[in-house]
């Protein structure tokens, strides 16, 4: 599941977490946002599932509130030690630039669909009710809207 991640990095040249590495677990999965500088400002919204961190890239940051929806863009699987990952990608590898962890905490899935996922987050920012809806904007398959619902 972590052959594309692997395949897009240099583990003796960038900090990032190689695919084997353990990471602070909790009774529920752990969501994170990662605030990415690279080379266009995003956010990488990431969702513990089936043993890996399911990825997107927000353009935006993430909405706190209702009515403001979001593209995001399927990135590849990461692994589940990339949920601590803070640092600097050097320049010249894949994603170069500055990751932080913009927020973190756990969620509950509610529903998980081929083209609906609907969790409920419980982050220091993001807290509530959010779905990603898969969409035809954006990379084809890989395009979703990301929001808050009301709740």
């Amino acid at each position: 599941m972590l052959e594309e991640y692997e395949k897009k990095r240099h583990f003796e040249k960038t900090p990032e977490p190689f695919t084997l590495g353990s990471h602070e677990s909790t009774d529920k999965p752990t969501f994170v946002v990662q605030r990415h500088d690279a080379r266009n400002l995003h956010y990488d919204f990431r969702l513990e599932m089936d043993g890996v961190l399911k990825s997107w890239a927000v353009p935006k940051q993430p909405p706190k509130e209702t009515g403001i929806k979001r593209l995001a863009i399927q990135t590849e699987d990461h692994p589940l030690s990339y949920a601590d990952f803070e640092g600097e990608i050097p320049e010249g590898e894949y994603g170069a630039g500055k990751v932080e962890i913009w927020d973190k905490g756990t969620f509950e899935l509610q529903k998980c669909e081929e083209k609906e996922i609907v969790v409920t987050l419980h982050g220091k920012e993001l807290k509530g009710n959010y779905i990603l809806i898969r969409t035809k904007y954006g990379k084809g398959e890989k395009g979703w809207l990301f929001f808050k619902r009301t709740d």
